[in-house]
């Protein structure tokens, strides 16, 4: 097949990918973020097929969604991962395009990013931050790049739903990369869906023999760590009212160029609100309890497939293990005196007993904390 028939045919296959991930198919790619109102049609594509009206069933054609080329890379692995947030779509977006919080609001979770050994630094703190130069540019109704000054890294908002980048320089070939790969979902007033792939060329036989539930537990904690800050900050901004948003907060760095760039974008094509399929008032959701607000089941665990596998595995192993300590002091019981004479055999099978009493315990705690909730407390950090 020629090469240009190839490439065409791959980019059709990650237009469809993407558009079905995300179910965005109507209006507003290029003009503002909207949710298309009436009849709909199935067309063809992806495993589910999507859905669009009369108006916009051939969107695809007229604009393509953003293609990434690392996803259908044969020398890249791409992890995906798919999570349901308590705030919204602009709140989500914001979140990703902002740096310099990640040692602060993730705090204990991702290490120490730069080192006071590290020459030439002058301005960090105990947590690890410092300054980040940034410059936005190219900047338009379809998004704008950023890039990271002295050639470190590189983000592109590609209006309105995805947000992708390195942390590494674009112009470095054959060398390991990594990128990170957003997919922003309105869902309603106050809640939005964030879809992710992270493509990378190095490690790839860490795919073969790590699962995919593993991979989640990382960025689900990440999102974990800064929900509640972000919850509340959301009814900050409803406060302060759309179009005050900067009035909230504080954004005096060059860090902060990609936040004010997106909220720029958001004011002038969207009006700084989505525009949902069915009228609303746009009143956020009261806040629940933490537990609540943070739970992982819904959220992620019930729509993944690696996930759920996991959980169900695991707890049928939790149930093995209690059978087998109850089951390991009732032959203890049945066979005192008999099989089981010396006090070292007693103490073999009490032993074995306890483990697996205790390895029961320590995979339910597993459980709780990986599948379900998992508070996260800045000051224990």
């Amino acid at each position: 097949m020629p090469t240009a028939a190839i490439t065409a045919r791959r980019r059709r296959v990650n237009a469809v990918k993407w558009s079905a991930l995300t179910g965005h198919v109507g209006p507003g790619y290029a003009d503002g973020l909207s949710y298309a109102d009436g009849p709909r049609r199935r067309t063809s594509g992806g495993p589910d097929g999507l859905w669009a009206d009369e108006e916009h069933q051939d969107v695809l054609q007229r604009k393509r969604p953003p293609f990434i080329p690392e996803i259908d890379d044969p020398s890249f692995v791409t992890i995906y991962g798919v999570r349901d947030l308590p705030y919204g779509y602009d709140v989500l977006v914001e979140n990703l395009m902002d740096p310099a919080h990640v040692p602060y609001a993730h705090k204990g979770l991702m290490g120490k990013l730069l080192k006071k050994e590290n020459l030439g630094r002058v301005e960090f703190d105990i947590e690890g931050g410092g300054p980040i130069k940034m410059k936005t540019k190219v900047a338009n109704v379809d998004g704008f790049l950023t890039e990271q000054q002295e050639n470190r890294g590189y983000f592109r908002y590609a209006a309105p739903c995805t947000f992708y980048g390195s942390p590494l320089p674009r112009e470095v070939k054959k060398k390991p990369q990594f990128m990170m790969v957003f997919m922003c979902v309105p869902v309603a007033p106050g809640k939005s869906r964030v879809i992710w792939a992270f493509p990378r060329n190095v490690g790839l036989w860490l795919d073969k023999v790590i699962p995919r539930w593993y991979y989640h537990m990382g960025p689900n904690a990440l999102l974990d760590s800064d929900t509640y800050l972000l919850h509340v900050e959301e009814r900050n901004f409803a406060a302060a009212g759309a179009e005050n948003w900067h009035k909230a907060v504080y954004v005096p760095t060059s860090s902060d160029n990609m936040v004010i760039a997106f909220r720029n974008w958001f004011r002038k094509h969207c009006k700084s609100q989505v525009g949902w399929a069915v009228p609303t008032a746009d009143q956020l959701p009261a806040t629940p309890t933490k537990d609540k607000l943070m739970e992982r089941y819904w959220s992620h665990v019930a729509q993944c497939r690696s996930c759920s596998a996991a959980l169900k595995a695991m707890k049928a192993l939790e149930v093995a293990l209690q059978f087998a300590s109850v089951a390991v002091v009732g032959f203890l019981a049945v066979a005192k005196g008999t099989l089981v004479t010396s006090v070292v055999q007693r103490a073999v099978v009490v032993s074995l007993a306890v483990l697996c009493f205790a390895a029961s315990r320590w995979l339910a705690s597993f459980i709780e904390k990986n599948f379900y909730f998992h508070d996260y407390v800045h000051a224990y950090k």
